[in-house]
């Protein structure tokens, strides 16, 4: 049961009962309960424009988008990735029959280290899976160069980068595809929930066939699909949501810049700040404790007696899961800076009802001497 006075990771932002259920007041009438309705078609349209991206297409999950889009795309073999993400990525990529061929992070903003990819390319070789990390955009321009160089797909897992901008540019735009996650965790949630977006026309019908079952229409099955359909309720959490994205982000920026302000020139600790190309929707808030006087895993405990949840975010690293330990390449070793920045993050608690106060409370159990 919840413990209404713990502090915990996230809070899942969400309207105003009553703008809810005035939402979806309409699907009572219609019946339309699921299978592309109107509250499906709106999201889609809504998304779209606040996007900025030409083509979107809506899953009931963002895992489901990323096995789907790998199945679109007709992936084989060998796709490179980084193995500092969420299980979501790896199993997705194992899941469809691929091989993931871990490259290690950059130690400043833990994406994909560019430098390293070209040496991972093999005639096996189809895709990159870039990730972008709390709100960390990759280096689009390096990589997309080395995937025209080789003839690769490039399919971003945009899980944390939703409303983010690089130079201008929505992080739906970058690559041959982009996947977002609208889990209830996300900054901007459909209660579950994902999305494609890409600019090749082309791919968005297959990927709506595939989402639902490899149905064209009613007399024609084209594709062998599954079901990965969002349905009406979470679509309208979606509209009601993205009426309130912006000011969402604006408050969890006050709670960032709080932290900044605090932590900010600690020896032993290093923080992820974005640059000024990017536009952030200020999403985690992650602390690397570098030879700090406490370990990550004592600041956990010390914030824990207090009845405050930080996450170890992400721990750990994909290629040390229990699932993978006996596979070929699952190897931390060969990934020295992952491993690393893994086993010494910490994601401090970050969502806009958070108070001031409560970040403030937060740093100094971080801060203070025994």
């Amino acid at each position: 049961m919840e413990n209404n006075n713990a502090i915990y990771v996230t809070r899942s932002s969400i309207p105003s009962y009553e703008e809810y259920t005035e939402e979806i007041r309409d699907i009572w009438e219609s019946r339309w309960l699921t299978n592309m309705g109107s509250k499906h078609i709106r999201l889609e349209g809504d998304l779209k424009s606040y996007l900025q991206t030409p083509y979107i297409t809506l899953f009931a999950n963002g895992h489901l988008a990323l096995e789907t889009v790998f199945t679109a795309m007709n992936l084989t073999g060998e796709v490179i990735t980084t193995p500092f993400t969420f299980s979501s990525t790896t199993h997705a990529i194992v899941r469809c029959g691929l091989t993931p061929v871990f490259c290690d992070i950059n130690p400043d903003d833990y994406t994909i280290d560019v430098s390293k990819i070209e040496c991972l390319i093999t005639p096996k070789t189809s895709a990159i899976v870039p990730v972008h990390v709390y709100g960390n955009i990759c280096d689009v321009n390096s990589i997309q160069k080395i995937a025209d160089k080789y003839n690769l797909k490039v399919i971003y897992d945009a899980a944390h980068a939703f409303a983010v901008e690089y130079k201008g540019v929505s992080s739906a735009n970058f690559g041959d595809a982009s996947t977002f996650s609208f889990h209830a965790t996300k900054v901007f949630n459909t209660i579950e929930g994902g999305a494609v977006t890409s600019k090749n026309s082309g791919l968005i019908p297959i990927l709506n066939r595939l989402k639902n079952f490899g149905i064209q229409d009613e007399e024609n099955v084209t594709h062998i699909g599954g079901n990965a359909k969002m349905n009406e309720f979470q679509a309208a959490m979606g509209i009601c949501n993205l009426r309130h994205i912006d000011a969402e982000i604006a408050k969890r920026r006050v709670i960032f810049d709080r932290y900044a302000e605090r932590l900010c020139g600690i020896p032993g600790i290093k923080l992820s700040i974005p640059n000024g190309d990017i536009k952030s929707n200020y999403a985690y808030f992650p602390v690397v404790f570098d030879r700090y006087r406490y370990s990550r895993d004592e600041i956990v405990t010390k914030l824990r007696a207090e009845n405050i949840f930080a996450r170890k975010y992400f721990y750990p690293l994909v290629s040390d899961f229990e699932c993978y330990r006996d596979r070929a390449g699952f190897d931390s070793s060969k990934t020295p800076v992952a491993k690393y920045i893994a086993d010494s993050v910490l994601t401090l608690p970050l969502y806009g009802d958070l108070g001031a106060d409560q970040a403030d409370r937060i740093c100094d159990i971080i801060l203070e001497k025994d």
